[in-house]
Formats: C-alpha cells, structure tokens, sequence
C-alpha cells in the first residue's frame, strides 16, 4: 500500500526510483532516430498492460482442457481435435500479445517523444516537445499500488497520434523526465556533461 501514500501536495511517498539515463538505444528503436537527436530512454509498458491476454489464455487452458478431458469420455474424437486446435488458436493469440507488449517502446529524446509497437506492421507515433502545450498522467489505485498510470499529452492545432499512452511504468519519475526535458533541457545537460567528467576522472585515476 506504500504507492497510496501521498505529501500534501499529492505526490507520492517513499523511496525515488530515478530511472537512469541510457548511453545508447536498442537496436530496436536506434533505426527511428536520426543523427543530431539526443536518446534519453526508452520503456516497455508496464506487465499489467499483458493481464487480459493472460488471463483468456489461463482461462481458455481450464476451460478447453475440461472440455477436451468430456470429449474424449464420450468418445468423440473429431470435437476433442476441434477443441485442442482452438486451444491452440488462443495461445498463439497470447504469445503475439506477448510479442507485440514486448516490442512496444515509449521513447524519449532531446526533441520529441515517441511510441513504437508491432511485430509485422511497425507502427511509430511521435510528438515534437516543442508542440506540447500540455502533458498529465493518470493513476488508478492499483497503478498507485503497482506504479503504472497512463500519459496524457495535449498539443494544439494538430492530430495527435499520442494523445494517450497507457501502463507506462514509475509514470512520476517519467513525468519529472519528460518535463525536464522540456522545461529545463540545460540542466539534463548539464547533469550529463558532470557524469562524464566523472567516468573520466575514474579512468584517469
């Protein structure tokens, strides 16, 4: 219950999980960004996002299972198959959930924010900072028990294509990130520039 607990000014309380800046993109999501943009991370969604594909998937085992177990009692070998081939349909529709949660990447950088996902079909959706007027998020109590919520993003006089991120994890911490960015960019800077002056005064020595 440690994630309900709130100052009062309403941010949570407890030990600050500050996600780290990454040195360099997955290949993954290397491909989408071009020379002069400065990578600041990337995230997979939070495991709740994969909790209605698990739970048809444990569901459909029990249930087929059971089925198939009464079938086969009353010796009815084409409906026994019929049942084992949707079982199988089912779990090959988890494993692509899995696959495509897995791919799934909130990006940020200097300049934009970015949402890539698909497996076959990649999609990539991304906002200039610049062009954000506006930019919440949101948190059930169970994403405040869980430490997920879900990133709103207002921009005027244009189609957003993120207008709504969902199950982003330690959805604080990437909003104090994401704001920084847009707000203070010289203080990233400058944060970046002091470790690198650390990593090399540890080499010198």
């Amino acid at each position: 219950m440690a994630g309900l607990r709130t100052d009062a000014a309403g941010m949570p309380i407890g030990p600050r999980r500050v996600l780290p800046l990454e040195d360099e993109p997955s290949s993954l999501v290397a491909r989408y960004l071009f020379p002069t943009e400065r990578y600041r991370g990337e995230w997979k969604r939070h495991w709740i996002h994969l909790t209605t594909p698990l739970l048809i998937g444990t569901a459909a085992t029990f249930a087929l299972g059971y089925l198939s177990g009464f079938l086969a009692r009353q010796d009815v070998r084409g409906l026994t198959t019929a049942a084992v081939i949707v079982w199988f349909a089912v779990m090959g529709w988890v494993a692509w959930q899995v696959g495509d949660w897995y791919f799934d990447r909130f990006i940020l950088t200097n300049k934009r924010v970015m949402v890539v996902n698909g497996i076959i079909t990649r999609k990539v959706g991304m906002m200039p900072l610049l062009r954000v007027t506006d930019m919440k998020y949101e948190q059930s109590p169970l994403g405040r028990m869980l430490n997920y919520g879900t990133f709103v993003l207002e921009s005027a006089g244009q189609d957003q294509a993120l207008r709504e991120v969902k199950h982003l994890p330690n959805p604080n911490e990437l909003y104090l990130r994401v704001v920084e960015e847009m707000y203070e960019p010289q203080a990233v800077e400058a944060r970046l520039g002091k470790a690198d002056d650390d990593i090399k005064a540890d080499d010198g020595a």
